[in-house]
């Protein structure tokens, strides 16, 4: 096979030495634009991890890698005059310059051939090729050239950095925030050559990376110039002159910029593969792209062999394999450069919080993950939690023995709940006329005996013509009040939970069928009028709703107080107003469904005024000494919608109007969505709501392990956590999850056996 790699950086000579590996008598070119000796930037990172698969991949170059290897374990985290160290995170750096020397000598030892200082003017040039892979960095030239084919994504991100050296020695990854006069800046550094390690000339300095990253606002009113290298320098000197202690600060084609996050809709063309920074870049603080990109030349060898004599299958099999991984990790990584983005949110926590904040930020290390690299620091941020949650809720909390942050106690007026577990409204499309019956009970009842701290009914309708199928549940009849007392009362009696109602109403998502039936697809038969805040259907096909006139507002809101009342004699503990998914509130907050242009339409603040009337009318008639939520749909997930600026603007006018959680949801407003998955997704949301508007949130959203619920909590993302299909599979998910950490909860009496099987634990709440 004929192989041409297009740019000499660590992707293109590490694929040339693993074909040449697979077979000696494969042609392999590795044409670079650069001296041999040039580089750009400093260290670069391998995690345990990595150097396994490296290992395994080539010995020798391995051996020879390691060999000037500068490992670390710790983590310092320098925040307000304090340093909070981490340890067991197992890293190592090195000199990038020696790793291209090493990777070249051994390329050259298996036969590749090596071309530098060659410009690639086309790629018809290599058109006798085999395969050509793309490893030409972010401003590829192989990607420009076939990018209506690879439509490529480029996402310049707002922050600013530079990318500097030091001769101080680090022996922790270190973190620091500094502010000056313009602003914060963060430090990213860490030490990658000792001479006393890895064997580098005796008198050589130790050497280690320096990135500079603030926002731009900063930037700009410091007055720096992005390619003053001089002036970089001396500025930062200044800066973070207790970290560099005397030493100085080196430059390297160091000019400040915004890191690209780059992603492509196809990976390869033909015979032609994109990869590296070429196809997608991970942000610096979760580690290096030279690692990234090695390992999907690892992957894409492991295709070549498996495909033998077929490049095409195997590149797309190879972009089937390694997609998902990837995506993955640039998931993590777009959250890790939002918390950078937004470090100025958190710096008013304490340090216990702050360190964990900043150790968990892209859900790649998580409470549990912590807890076995660093016991001793995870047993600190639980002491200080628990301490933090006694005082929040004003009940005592036992340490011993010391309980996780999930089965600590949260107050909202006058309610308290026993743990942080919330089971999220979930619709079940069995009611007949509205009225909740034997199912109703089991579900929620059974999730209560689960020992979930809170339990929410499904969304409950205000009126007949609210609910959103023939099956939902609703408090507008007296018969209401007595089923849903039933079910309310064999919670309180039979647990610890508290029960919460969610009343909507369904807007011109009612009057459709069952979840299995189709969803939000209208009736066949039977419709019933719908309204909204302007008349556009759902579906191109759905019923066209009615727009609201004043007459329409007063009868619902009515309606809504009505419910609310009707749930106090209920005995419920709580009552939360659903804004979002599109219903009939949300329809009004959202520009994309309301066209209105009286004072209920255009600015966000004349599109709240509906919703917050309804508010106010449930808080008139809610008793004072009982708390109100509101669910919010953080964004749209469509163009022209709903953003999380936006979401903040309505918690602030929501915890004006006395509402005292916000219950963070996105999405469902529109059909045309295309929101953005992934583990915790809408958890950023419910985090920025809460520390910017300084109110109490709910998180929700692919929260499934007591992991993520632990790790939400005690760095302060949310106060308390919503499961919902967790609580499908497991009803006793809560106490599962409690025995699972050593905590486990009293069973009833009942189930009186499995107490006596743990006699330290007495019945009791």
């Amino acid at each position: 096979m004929k192989i041409t790699c297009i740019g000499g950086g660590p992707a293109g000579l590490y694929f040339a030495i693993l074909m040449k590996k697979v077979d000696p008598a494969h042609e392999v070119l590795v044409v670079e634009r650069n001296r041999p000796e040039d580089t750009f930037g400093f260290g670069v990172v391998f995690s345990d991890a990595t150097m396994e698969d490296l290992g395994a991949a080539d010995p020798e170059t391995f051996e020879e890698i390691t060999r000037h290897f500068y490992h670390w374990d710790d983590i310092d985290i320098h925040y307000h005059g304090q340093v909070l160290r981490s340890t067991g995170h197992g890293f190592a750096g090195m000199s990038r310059a020696g790793l291209l020397r090493i990777l070249q000598e051994r390329a050259r030892e298996l036969g590749a051939e090596l071309r530098f200082e060659t410009e690639v003017a086309s790629l018809d040039e290599f058109a006798d090729s085999d395969l050509i892979l793309g490893a030409d960095g972010i401003n590829s030239f192989v990607r420009s050239s076939h990018a209506d084919h690879f439509e490529p994504s480029i996402d310049l991100r707002p922050n600013r950095f530079v990318w500097l050296g030091t001769t101080q020695s680090f022996p922790a990854f270190t973190f620091d925030f500094q502010r000056d006069d313009h602003g914060l800046w963060r430090l990213h550094a860490y030490q990658y050559e000792d001479p006393a390690v890895t064997g580098a000339p005796s008198g050589e300095p130790c050497i280690s990376t320096f990135i500079v990253e603030t926002t731009d606002e900063a930037f700009t009113a410091s007055g720096l110039a992005e390619d003053d290298e001089a002036a970089t320098l001396d500025y930062c000197s200044r800066v973070f002159a207790e970290r560099l202690d005397g030493h100085c600060l080196i430059a390297n084609r160091s000019i400040w910029r915004r890191f690209p996050t780059v992603t492509c809709e196809r990976w390869s063309q033909g015979n032609t593969i994109l990869v590296g920074d070429a196809v997608h870049t991970a942000h610096f603080s979760i580690g290096s792209g030279t690692r990234l990109a090695m390992e999907d030349t690892i992957a894409l060898r492991d295709a070549l062999v498996a495909n033998p004599g077929d490049v095409p299958a195997a590149l797309a099999a190879y972009e089937a394999e390694r997609r998902p991984a990837v995506e993955s990790l640039q998931r993590a990584a777009h959250v890790s450069l939002q918390w950078f983005e937004d470090t100025e949110r958190y710096m008013d926590m304490e340090p216990e919080q702050f360190g964990f904040n900043l150790l968990t930020r892209s859900l790649r290390i998580s409470h549990s993950n912590l807890a076995l690299r660093d016991p001793a620091m995870i047993r600190e941020v639980d002491r200080w939690f628990a301490g933090k949650a006694a005082a929040q809720s004003g009940v005592r909390v036992s340490y011993d023995p010391l309980p996780p942050p999930t089965f600590t106690p949260f107050r909202v007026r006058d309610m308290v709940v026993a743990n942080r577990v919330v089971v999220s409204p979930m619709c079940q499309y069995t009611a007949v006329d509205g009225v909740p019956n034997d199912w109703h009970l089991v579900h929620l009842g059974s999730r209560a005996v689960g020992g979930a701290g809170l339990i929410w009914t499904e969304m409950t309708d205000v009126s007949e013509e609210a609910r959103i199928s023939p099956g939902c549940t609703g408090m507008y009849k007296p018969k209401h009040v007595d089923a849903w007392r039933r079910i309310v009362d064999f919670v309180h009696q039979n647990s610890h939970a508290r029960i919460g109602m969610q009343l909507g109403h369904a807007g011109r998502k009612a009057s459709t069928k069952t979840l299995w039936e189709g969803d939000n697809e209208p009736l066949d038969e039977g419709n019933w009028p719908i309204v909204s805040a302007s008349p556009i259907p759902y579906f191109p096909h759905s019923q066209v709703p009615r727009e609201m006139d004043r007459g329409d507002m007063d009868r619902v809101r009515d309606e809504f107080a009505r419910a609310a009342t009707m749930a106090d004699e209920a005995g419920f503990d709580i009552v939360e107003i659903h804004f979002a998914h599109g219903y009939l509130l949300a329809s009004f907050i959202s520009p994309l469904t309301n066209e209105r242009d009286d004072e209920y339409g255009g600015e966000l603040a004349n599109r709240m005024r509906y919703p917050l009337e309804v508010f106010d009318a449930v808080r008139a008639v809610w008793p004072d000494h009982k708390p109100m939520s509101v669910r919010i749909s953080a964004v749209d997930w469509a163009p022209g919608g709903m953003e999380p600026v936006d979401s903040v603007e309505v918690a602030r006018m929501l915890k004006a109007h006395g509402c005292d959680l916000v219950d963070v949801s996105s999405g469902q407003t529109v059909a045309h969505q295309q929101p953005r998955y992934g583990r915790q997704y809408q958890t950023p949301f419910a985090d920025r709501i809460r520390h910017e508007v300084g109110i109490a949130t709910m998180a929700v959203g692919n929260i499934s392990s007591y992991m993520d619920v632990n790790s939400i909590l005690a760095a302060g993302r949310a106060d308390l956590c919503l499961l919902a299909r967790a609580h499908l599979f497991e009803p006793y998910w809560t106490r599962h999850a409690a025995a699972a950490q050593g905590y486990p909860l009293p069973w009833p009496d009942q189930y009186d056996t499995l107490n006596r099987y743990n006699p330290r634990f007495e019945w009791g709440y």
